[in-house]
């Protein structure tokens, strides 16, 4: 979430996140063992608890999902494996350059991007054959398939022209294989053409300098005529996507392992983002967050790094204290966790529809009281509105400090003094737990009882939040989600066209799980979204800001920053915010443990 994805974000420890790196524990930026000559070959180990939320380039929206993607999908542009901030700034990936004015690549009234693809960019097929435009073509419109479009598609919905009808249609189109291809192959998106098998043309409804930044999104990555062949979010599209990038799924095994190997079709020389050092990735799932990190800091054979999860929590304090060389704490731009309201539940006779009963309970959560949960203001610095500091109009405001006092005065104002809540979160995760309880413990100062929807990491979104007919039901009340910004700087727009406007940001299109729908909010946001400048667009953006903090149909918490540990033997462990992760293909192991 978000980030990301960044995603809608993976909260496998107690959230996970994404953006910025920064050394807040004292350690070697990169982690340990980063001099020396590189070592080739071996087997990266990774352990996870749970699984990626698809493995379709197209789809997939949450950061584990995305470092998969790191291995074997490339994008147009992407953000390198380096330090000094230098890890939150695009440079080309499958495009040769980053496109300009001065070079030709965007026109003087920029609305229209003109890119090439750089050659030697093959997929794995039989023989090897060359990524063209024809399939980035493709891939932009794999994101609004009817049977799993892009969560995060409202980022670029009504900029992209054409691409809202195009959506519009491909909804109504059988959700079969037959039906899919026939719309794909039959149906233009004129805002995204292949010029010639080289050279791909995006138009623009308006301006937007944050363009080049989006194209990082795995979501608009290139697929292949062969991605047609299966049903988008499939088990058997997983295994059988040909990859473009250093190595291949071999074989995944939802919810217990992935394989990858290298991909023999991949040239170095055409890709200047990856060095792909170990031969081989092995994803073991199905583990405890606190056997994981026993087995990393005690050396385990096959065990390097981690996959969905961080450092318990509780485990944080002690390994900073020790400033261990392997831990990694970076900075990110995002909002997680924070807690979502159903806004539509029918529950407590439709409670939450009021927008001063979720201004009371507001006021009820000890926001203190979670972040010591979460490991501390050190790991968790509070969040007191949407936008963290870095994205441009951000304001610092509190519109609700801790008083349950006068959330007793406004729940009774509203005609809702007792009230009974189903807290969605995830059992399995230590931070999403305590959080749970913590929140439970608070909200009962004001009156209100709150009952656990417990729920497993792999199915908290795709059975539950991303499920606009569950919300309706009043299955969950409450819940913990994570966000962060898909991109850097003048990315407000990521956060509140996916978690904030209406109807158009519902899932499974969006991310606004709590179906909330506020005219004024969507207005501001349209106004902020056709901003000509960033000054503009940072009073804009502040204003939708204040407007969603009024009529509370969340509760921000903290713009978290991320942890990571990795054993001994992996070098050039490099925090990529983006990937919430080390990046997984520029490691390399220590010569007497290459993994097995």
């Amino acid at each position: 979430m978000a980030r990301k994805r960044l995603a809608a974000v993976s909260l496998a420890v107690v959230a996970t996140l994404v953006l910025a790196a920064c050394n807040s524990n004292g350690s070697s930026p990169t982690g340990s063992g980063t001099g020396g000559e590189p070592v080739k070959g071996g087997t990266l180990n990774m352990l996870g608890a749970q699984d990626v939320d698809y493995m379709d380039p197209n789809i997939s929206y949450y950061s584990v999902g995305y470092l998969s993607l790191r291995l074997w999908s490339r994008q147009l542009f992407t953000y390198p494996a380096e330090l000094n901030g230098k890890n939150t700034t695009p440079v080309p990936d499958i495009a040769p350059e980053i496109p300009t004015t001065a070079n030709g690549g965007i026109s003087a009234d920029g609305k229209t991007y003109t890119i090439k693809i750089r050659p030697g960019v093959k997929w794995g097929t039989t023989p090897a054959r060359q990524v063209t435009a024809a399939d980035v073509v493709r891939g932009f419109k794999r994101t609004a398939n009817p049977v799993q479009p892009f969560g995060g598609s409202p980022d670029f919905a009504e900029l992209i022209e054409g691409y809202q009808k195009f959506a519009d249609g491909f909804a109504k189109a059988p959700k079969t294989v037959a039906g899919i291809q026939e719309y794909i192959d039959k149906t233009p998106l004129p805002g995204v053409e292949a010029k010639d098998d080289s050279t791909v043309v995006f138009r623009l409804t308006q301006p937007a300098s944050y363009f080049v930044d989006m194209l990082t999104l795995p979501a608009l990555s290139p697929a292949p005529v062969e991605a047609l062949k299966y049903l988008p979010a499939s088990t058997e599209l997983g295994n059988n996507f040909p990859a473009d990038g250093p190595y291949k799924v071999d074989s995944w095994v939802p919810s217990k392992s992935i394989t990858y190997s290298r991909n023999p079709a991949w040239d170095p020389a055409s890709d200047p983002v990856r060095k792909a050092y170990v031969d081989k990735v092995v994803v073991t799932q199905g583990l405890t967050q606190d056997s994981i990190q026993q087995q990393l800091q005690t050396g385990t054979a096959n065990a390097d790094m981690e996959f969905d999860v961080a450092p318990p929590p509780s485990q944080l304090p002690a390994l900073q204290a020790k400033k261990d060389p392997n831990l990694k704490i970076g900075d990110t731009a995002g909002s997680n966790p924070y807690v979502i309201y159903n806004t539509v539940s029918p529950n407590n006779n439709k409670a939450l529809a009021n927008p001063k009963v979720r201004q009371a309970i507001n006021y009820a959560i000890n926001r203190d009281n979670i972040l010591q949960v979460l490991g501390g203001k050190t790991i968790a610095p509070p969040l007191t509105h949407v936008l963290p500091d870095v994205i441009i109009g951000s304001k610092q405001i509190d519109p609700y400090p801790y008083d349950p006092d006068k959330a007793k005065q406004l729940l009774a104002e509203a005609g809702y003094p007792n009230l009974t809540l189903k807290f969605l979160y995830r059992n399995a995760a230590e931070g999403s737990s305590k959080a749970f309880q913590t929140i439970q413990q608070d909200l009962t100062k004001a009156g209100i009882t709150v009952t656990g929807v417990p729920s497993p990491n792999s199915d908290f979104y795709v059975k539950y939040l991303q499920v606009p007919t569950v919300a309706q039901k009043g299955v969950w009340d409450l819940s913990l989600a994570g966000w962060g910004a898909d991109w850097y700087g003048n990315a407000a727009l990521s956060f509140f066209k996916p978690l904030f406007y209406g109807k158009a940001a519902f899932p499974p299109v969006g991310s606004n799980f709590g179906l909330y729908d506020d005219a004024e909010t969507n207005k501001l946001i349209q106004e902020a979204a056709k901003a000509q400048t960033e000054d503009e667009a940072a009073e804009l953006w502040a204003k939708a800001d204040a407007r969603v903090m009024d009529q509370a149909p969340f509760f921000p918490l903290t713009n978290n920053k991320q942890a990571n540990y990795h054993a001994s033997q992996v070098n050039n462990a490099v925090y990529v915010p983006s990937l919430q992760n080390f990046d997984p293909t520029n490691v390399w192991l220590s010569k007497d443990k290459q993994g097995g």
